[in-house]
């Protein structure tokens, strides 16, 4: 077919002497991402290979009793939080720490930006690992011991935004108090919540975009019976959620109304969010003849983990 096989053709050159050194290229996985977000997960039941002394596998084994159980051990995670423009870094002993009732919440941290569970990367891991998962399904040739895959995503890929009258979304914190397109009133609550006044029949319309955890409005116009319209919109995406309130239904307090429409969470994006799950670490990769049901069973709980963190 044209094509020439990798591992023939560096066979081919080094018995013709035509290749003597061999290069290992490193890849940094991070350089597309603005504030890349990392995480280190050990997959497998054994963290020691075959050949391992007693000593070395009572101490791998001390390390982390819980992953013989699981399969999978989080070595540490560094995440970026929006609302600090900082990163949180949890070490190999935030991993070790974490038990059968609290390995969700732990790995759901690395998934969190400070504002909102990314959800998005979420359902996106979760499909990078059942390809991995797949291929060792498929392979009986090799047992894998000690290794990781290691998750990238773009903490600021998803930037908090107004969907504006006109379609125009403004990016969190380009605006303060003003016109907007239009003619609406923009307003600012702690610098982060965009209300939107229309003078079009006395109508208060705000819409926010999936990354709020609560719309907090302050109405001070148009104190009469006004209907008030809470809409969730995101541009090119399947979820919203809208409520319509009278004010004299909300006996003018908007707040807690308005928590009640923004407190849930959209489990189907539109699209998939840029997410890296690559496999790393392999010093102690060995011939076996049967599937490497060890790491299978990590990536089948580490599955389930990241789907129970989706549904809560």
């Amino acid at each position: 077919n044209g094509l020439v096989d990798l591992d023939n053709a560096i066979s081919i050159m080094l018995y013709f002497g035509l290749l003597t050194d061999l290069y290992l290229k490193l890849e940094d996985v991070t350089h597309r991402f603005k504030k890349p977000c990392i995480m280190d997960v050990k997959i497998g039941q054994k963290s020691y290979d075959p050949y391992a002394s007693a000593e070395k596998i009572k101490q791998q084994i001390s390390k982390y009793p819980l992953m013989e159980e699981i399969g999978f051990l989080v070595l540490g995670m560094r995440v970026y939080h929006i609302h600090s423009d900082s990163y949180e870094t949890q070490n190999q002993h935030y991993g070790r720490g974490l038990t059968k009732e609290t390995v969700k919440d732990g790995v759901a941290r690395f998934f969190h930006n400070g504002y909102y569970l990314r959800k998005d990367v979420v359902i996106a891991s979760i499909q990078k690992i059942k390809e991995i998962l797949q291929w060792f399904e498929s392979q009986k040739h090799l047992n894998f011991y000690a290794s990781s895959l290691l998750f990238v995503y773009d903490g600021s890929s998803q930037m908090t935004t107004a969907w504006l009258n006109d379609s125009t979304l403004v990016e969190k914190r380009s605006l303060s108090r003003g016109q907007g397109p239009g003619g609406n009133t923009l307003e600012y609550y702690n610098n982060n919540i965009c209300v939107i006044s229309s003078p079009e029949n006395g109508k208060l319309e705000s819409s926010v975009g999936r990354g709020f955890s609560k719309m907090y409005a302050l109405h001070k116009k148009h104190q009469s019976q006004i209907s008030l319209k809470v809409e969730t919109v995101e541009q090119d995406n399947l979820w919203k959620s809208s409520a319509c309130f009278s004010q004299e239904h909300l006996n003018g307090n908007v707040i807690p109304q308005l928590e009640k429409v923004f407190c849930h969470r959209p489990t189907v994006v539109s699209e998939s969010a840029e997410v890296e799950v690559r496999m790393i670490d392999f010093a102690h990769v060995f011939p076996s003849n049967t599937g490497d049901e060890g790491y299978i069973h990590g990536l089948n709980n580490l599955i389930t983990v990241l789907q129970n963190i989706l549904d809560t």
